[in-house]
């Protein structure tokens, strides 16, 4: 694919956005009796016509409005078939299956980083890939890293991310250069089928694809030495991480006294805030974010003339999006991001759901090439409000309230109210503590830390992946200090210490 051929593909597709969405609710809602969107659009009481007149008249993201207002929507738990949909009087008992696209082709099954909650699997259709091979040619062109030597840190399957940097990258007719995982290759297993099958059919396609190299997240050593001979070559290295993983490689060259001066950071899997970027520029180098969504695809492209650090373009032909209605968690209040996907190829079928974020959307004009190209949404200060995200890896609040409601009284004593999970940053670097008031006495705090990560990783593979990851970057400390309160003296499983976006 070239790059002139993906910007035309794009302007192209965002010129029938209101058609392609018309046709996926057609084809994946109105013609699927089992599909719960189905369900809740007759429950509204709405026809296919009435939903077309509204696309027509009052415009995509207007209408996605009225029909939430009617309740059609799904809220991040049913997404995730964790809670039935209740709507008046009816009432759904759903999985997470239940929302996989009926339109899109089933050619590997991987996992999400948990981005919407517990890990989950997905089946992935390779023209989403091809599809995200087009965003990553718009990034190459707006920030002019295309030509760089490419890295990546990103777990190996069951993980999403560093599979789809290397086809997406492989699609544009490049290879990478290494492949760094914070999580081993398991000895057998469907994930480790699906990597060395990858790894052969790149090498027999004649891109050169290498073996993931096991890189804990604690000692980003080798990654920053390999960084430091790319800038001596004189052509800095372009590296794919998370915000998280990019400020420990800033802090270990500091430490190193590496020179790794004009490195590019592709960051994704967490917010990207300024205390992290500091850290990147305090190093010399510079990075840009985009803003994923896995179960429906890639939301957001980097904008190369920010309002913020994080501040993104809109894929406004992949996905609309709605703010709606004010959403209380974490100690927050801030109104809720709702997407609904465009595209026969995303893994998902949404039409309205909560994904757990919230931030500053807004019409915008910039000289950025994706504004040329028709991107004009622009979205930052992207922040979770029932989420732990920090490494790439995330957990749901609702999987924490089991956790502070049974698991940790049962186990060492005290009330539900005297635990409490706190996700801050320091020194750039996102952390995790557990509050336990002192009220519950004396604890093996290493036992506590113990049990919270095996309870994370009961869940199956993903979310065991996920915890091997936070056990092996430290994420998880233990406070022994009382857990905070709201304005209206609640104590919450889940405490976000950041400002709501304003």
């Amino acid at each position: 694919m070239s790059h002139e051929a993906a910007r035309l593909d794009v302007r192209r597709r965002l010129e029938q956005r209101d058609d392609s969405f018309l046709d996926v609710f057609e084809r994946g809602v109105v013609a699927v009796p089992e599909s719960p969107y189905r369900r809740l659009v007759e429950h509204a009481g709405v026809e296919p016509h009435d939903v077309r007149a509204l696309v027509r008249g009052e415009g995509l993201e207007r209408a996605l409005e009225r029909l939430h207002d009617a309740g059609v929507y799904v809220t991040l738990d049913e997404f995730n078939g964790r809670r039935p949909i209740r709507r008046g009087s009816l009432e759904l008992h759903v999985e997470a299956s239940d929302f996989d696209n009926p339109l899109g082709r089933k050619h590997y099954r991987t996992q999400t980083g948990g981005s919407s909650g517990t890990a989950r699997s997905v089946l992935v259709d390779l023209g989403m890939t091809e599809h995200e091979a087009r965003y990553l040619a718009l990034v190459d062109d707006a920030f002019d890293v295309g030509e760089r030597p490419f890295a990546i840190w990103f777990p190996v399957p069951p993980g999403v991310a560093g599979t789809k940097a290397v086809l997406v990258r492989a699609k544009l007719g490049s290879a990478y250069d290494r492949w760094f995982t914070p999580t081993r290759l398991r000895a057998s297993g469907r994930s480790t089928a699906l990597t060395m099958t990858t790894m052969l059919v790149g090498r027999t396609a004649g891109f050169g694809f290498r073996l993931p190299e096991y890189l804990p997240p604690d000692d980003p050593r080798p990654l920053v030495e390999w960084l430091a001979a790319a800038r001596r070559r004189g052509t800095p290295a372009l590296i794919c991480c998370t915000p998280s993983s990019g400020v420990r490689i800033g802090l270990a060259a500091r430490e190193l006294g590496a020179d790794i001066a004009g490195t590019v950071f592709w960051f994704g899997g967490e917010p990207y805030t300024a205390g992290k970027a500091e850290v990147v520029a305090a190093a010399g180098c510079r990075a840009f974010s985009n803003y994923y969504f896995t179960e429906i695809g890639q939301l957001g492209l980097a904008c190369a003339e920010p309002d913020a650090v994080d501040d993104v373009h809109l894929a406004t032909d992949t996905v609309a999006a709605i703010e709606r209605p004010p959403k209380v968690a974490s100690g927050l209040v801030a109104d809720a991001l709702h997407y609904t996907s465009l595209l026969p190829v995303s893994p998902k079928l949404a039409l309205n759901v909560e994904s757990g974020d919230y931030g500053v959307l807004r019409e915008r004009r910039c000289n950025c090439a994706l504004d040329e190209v028709g991107y004009r949404r622009h979205l930052h200060t992207i922040r979770s409000y029932e989420k732990l995200v920090t490494e790439g890896m995330n957990f749901l609040g609702s999987d924490l309230t089991t956790l502070v409601e049974d698991v940790l009284p049962a186990r060492f004593g005290g009330s539900a109210t005297q635990y409490q999970f706190v996700e801050d940053e320091r020194e750039g670097v996102t952390r995790v503590s557990l509050s336990i008031s002192p009220g519950v006495g004396p604890v093996d705090e290493q036992e506590v830390a113990r049990t919270v990560l095996a309870a994370l990783a009961a869940e199956g593979p993903p979310s065991s992946m996920m915890a091997e990851v936070w056990r092996a970057a430290g994420t998880l400390e233990i406070a022994r200090v009382e857990p905070a309160g709201t304005a209206a003296s609640k104590v919450l499983p889940l405490h976000v210490l950041r400002s709501p976006a304003a």
